[in-house]
């Protein structure tokens, strides 16, 4: 099975195509659930945040599977083939692999090192798990790429030197504004991005913060935490005329604020609008003293080279080596594992053959006492166990490397192994959670040799 990764984000496209690509809530589950009843796909997980809309798809096939998540990407947003396909990135296989990684350190997002991108990958394996789309192949793919990001963040500055979206978004404010501690702020939301905002706000001294949002009791849950108040999203209008600081976060796909609800104003009013769909009618610029920042602005005047980015390139270099690091390891494990049903399928036959050689001879020589036959027993597994032990541990190195299933198939070949076979296969499931094939004692146990250890044949 082979990972393929299609999408489209902040660098491929423009942000008002890919406010209409977004997608969230049940038409996200149906879109896992169209991808997975696809012939082409066989396991689907999509991260789908403000800066990027990801398909990740186990597919045996590299066309099929294209073809088959590009044109459900296109269905589901309502946009023609043609006009989507300039702006989507495809990567396959090892590339694939690299690319989560890489999102999942933080080196892919708007604002280089921010740390929420895995929450939302999180989130995204999450609900992949409870629909039922993602499998054994893109569980492990996303939990390593989550630890990856993890020791990322842990062992280097790139988190701290780094900002969040919202970060950069108040540093634009004190351009505008000047300091603002003291300020008081309004956010229109009560999600993860609100929580962010709001916890981001008070650490910088913003006192006065209400938090407005369709369901109250979410509303008060978050102004607790922060100190502040709740309010209804009616009492927006009365909310802006005394804010200095509005922070959008709903993107439900309707306007939260437009010209008419800030009017007159006799002092500035700057407004982060970080939703999409935007939350903010573009209108409320042509207003007197007032800034709107968007996603969009953000991405047309490369808020990443301009704020977050400077006197980070150490910590940058670092992530990348983690990266390169735990993308060499998680490839190499899955070599690894490639060759393990034909192991365990050379293992099983031999130890038929033993079992079978040994009942001919016990019965041709039946006089024999119960410790002469438990010695000539435990020789001829020690010798087929030394035989066998030198190519199952280069075999299994061999794997590892690019290329390396030509060695497990020459091995299928040379003794006539069927790794598909139910002995095989049964085996295999019993030995799940053995460190090594090589632990011969649990190999006896399992397959009915309960003969001693043997220590020489043991790596």
């Amino acid at each position: 099975m082979s990972i393929l990764v299609v999408g489209l984000s902040h660098r491929t496209t423009p942000v008002a195509l890919l406010e209409r690509v977004t997608i969230g809530g049940d038409a996200l589950v149906k879109l896992l659930h169209d991808l997975q009843a696809d012939e082409n796909v066989s396991e689907a997980l999509v991260v789908s945040t403000c800066n990027r809309v990801e398909v990740y798809a186990a597919v045996d096939r590299f066309h099929g599977g294209l073809g088959a998540v590009t044109n459900l990407l296109a269905a589901h947003s309502g946009l023609p083939h043609e006009r989507l396909a300039p702006h989507l990135y495809v990567h396959y296989e090892e590339r694939a692999v690299q690319h989560l990684f890489t999102v999942a350190c933080g080196l892919d997002s708007m604002v280089v090192g921010e740390g929420q991108i895995l929450g939302q990958i999180r989130a995204a394996l999450r609900l992949a798990q409870e629909e039922g789309t993602a499998g054994t192949t893109l569980n492990e793919l996303a939990q390593h790429a989550l630890r990856a990001g993890k020791r990322a963040h842990a062992d280097t500055g790139i988190d701290r030197a780094g900002a969040s979206l919202v970060g950069v978004g108040l540093t634009l404010a004190e351009r505008v504004l000047g300091p603002i501690a003291g300020r008081r702020a309004l956010v229109v939301g009560a999600g993860s991005m609100s929580s962010l905002s709001a916890a981001t706000l008070s650490r910088a001294g913003v006192t006065d913060i209400v938090i407005a949002n369709r369901t109250r009791e979410r509303a008060e849950r978050l102004a607790e935490t922060v100190g502040g108040r709740a309010a209804d999203l009616a009492a927006i209008p009365a909310e802006l005329a005394g804010a200095d600081l509005v922070i959008s976060c709903v993107g439900a796909g309707t306007r939260t604020i437009d010209p008419e609800m800030i009017g007159d104003r006799d002092r500035p009013l700057f407004l982060l609008d970080l939703a999409l769909p935007h939350d903010v009618d573009p209108g409320v610029r042509d207003l007197p003293g007032v800034t709107l920042v968007d996603l969009e602005s953000m991405q047309q005047d490369g808020v990443g080279d301009d704020v977050a980015d400077g006197g980070r390139a150490e910590a940058i270099r670092e992530v990348w080596r983690i990266v390169t690091e735990e993308v060499t390891a998680y490839l190499h494990a899955e070599r690894a594992a490639l060759v393990t049903p034909t192991v365990v399928a050379l293992r099983s036959k031999a130890a038929g053959v033993v079992e079978a050689e040994m009942g001919r001879l016990m019965s041709r020589l039946p006089g024999l006492d119960g410790r002469t036959r438990d010695e000539i027993t435990q020789t001829v597994r020690r010798v087929v166990d030394k035989l066998l032990h030198e190519p199952t541990v280069r075999v299994k190195r061999l794997a590892a490397a690019p290329g390396g299933d030509q060695y497990a198939e020459a091995l299928r070949e040379l003794f006539g192994l069927d790794p598909n076979a139910p002995d095989a296969v049964s085996c295999l499931d019993r030995l799940d959670g053995l460190e090594t094939l090589e632990n011969l004692d649990s190999l006896r146990s399992l397959d009915g040799m309960r003969s001693p250890k043997s220590p020489e044949v043991e790596r």
